[in-house]
């Protein structure tokens, strides 16, 4: 279980920097472009850029939010509850959140090679885009491990 939760924190931090590299690249395009735009020389196919390192930004963040338990919880009925019966909903929703982000994660590996199979390009810069699908990808794994590693800390009552 300490070996599975330091593999989980080590994946989560590597992915958390190089989302920050992607959010780095991103503003330095954005803010680029609106600059060269003053002299009527923007740059080519940047929205399609700012798209495929926005989805790397949002798929590398997840886990770690998700470790961190900071994403929105809504727990307006289940606060009113035993805590038996809390800890309870806890593993069924862990569980199904495992389960759902790894056919997630399945899913836009299948599709990242369909891509790849048939070779599409993105439509401005003609780049190669299923390399940002297998990454995004990436982020959905990592998010289904954390939420498995959430599970296993609530079934055996360990803290983060």
């Amino acid at each position: 279980m300490k070996y599975l939760d330091m593999v989980n924190n080590f994946f989560n931090k590597v992915l958390l920097f190089l989302g920050g590299i992607s959010v780095l690249a991103l503003m330095l395009l954005a803010t680029g472009n609106v600059v060269l735009r003053i002299f009527h020389l923007p740059f080519r196919g940047t929205y399609e850029i700012v798209s495929f390192l926005g989805a790397v930004v949002i798929a590398f963040a997840l886990g770690y939010t998700q470790k961190r338990r900071d994403h929105i919880v809504v727990d307006i009925l289940t606060d009113k509850f035993p805590d038996a019966v809390k800890e309870t909903i806890d593993k069924v929703a862990y569980i199904a959140m495992t389960i759902f982000f790894g056919i997630v994660a399945w899913q836009l590996y299948v599709w990242g090679m369909k891509i790849m199979q048939a070779d599409e390009v993105s439509e401005t810069l003609k780049i190669v885009f299923h390399p940002y699908i297998y990454m995004t990808a990436a982020g959905f794994t990592i998010l289904a491990l954390t939420t498995f590693v959430q599970f296993l800390k609530n079934l055996f009552h360990e803290e983060d």
